[in-house]
């Protein structure tokens, strides 16, 4: 499979998953297959940072749509409230962060004094963040999902901390199948052992048979078709939902 073909069916998961969100009364097992979706997604990712010709552009366009999403989600729900809201949609953070710590841990291996520094930065970055609410009043009503979108946090964000280790593991062992396997199943079954407060989230593990099949190959260019459906098909549900949900 290409990256094209991969992205193309973690688009599929992903919209079923969202179907599932917005409309309770969806199959359960909507929301089953959607947990393969920022996996996948994830896997390409980490493969495209390998090859981008400009991982500053890559990196500063994952940061640009992490603030477009947040000001996207605000701009729903201030204008179309409804009890359960846009919600979190910014996988755009924790894809950021992976890139980030990909990229301070292979300075580090060619120059520890700069990757240390690199290091230090982020760790500012973090500091920052947990300071905003002090520094900046308004900031105060909002919450840790929003600031993220502005500020990213390792520790606050759509997938969490775990998923963002996962992907620096992905970069590093994307070309030894073995190693990549057990660290994913291992995950998996971390996730599994986790089950009552993580959900149905163990069951990424089906994106794994998808992930070995890959060629090696882009297929397809359409890379902006991605950046646009995802906020595109988050709204379109959500908007349908307020109107036909009680």
């Amino acid at each position: 499979m290409t990256s094209f073909a991969l992205k193309m069916t973690a688009v599929t998961l992903m919209l079923l998953d969202h179907i599932g969100l917005y409309f309770p009364a969806a199959p359960v097992w909507f929301r089953w297959l959607g947990r393969g979706a920022y996996p996948l997604f994830l896997f390409c990712m980490v493969w495209s940072y390998q090859h981008t010709r400009s991982r500053q552009k890559f990196l500063l366009r994952l940061y640009l749509m992490s603030i477009f999403m947040t000001c996207f989600g605000l701009f729903l729900d201030a204008r179309f409230p409804s009890e359960w809201g846009y919600g979190n949609h910014n996988i755009f953070v924790p894809m950021l962060l992976t890139g980030v710590i990909v990229s301070i841990i292979e300075r580090f291996q060619k120059d520890s004094r700069q990757g240390l520094k690199l290091l230090g930065l982020l760790a500012l970055v973090q500091l920052l963040g947990r300071m905003l609410p002090v520094l900046l009043p308004f900031a105060r009503n909002l919450s840790g999902d929003v600031l993220t979108g502005f500020v990213p946090s390792l520790a606050v964000n759509e997938f969490g901390f775990p998923f963002i280790a996962l992907g620096t593991a992905m970069y590093f062992l994307k070309e030894n199948q073995k190693q990549f396997c057990a660290v994913y199943l291992l995950f998996c079954l971390w996730q599994f052992s986790a089950a009552d407060t993580e959900g149905p989230q163990w069951m990424m593990v089906l994106a794994l048979p998808l992930m070995l099949r890959f060629n090696g190959q882009r297929g397809h260019g359409w890379k902006w078709f991605f950046y646009a459906f995802y906020p595109a098909h988050t709204a379109l549900l959500f908007l349908l939902s307020v109107q036909t949900l009680p």
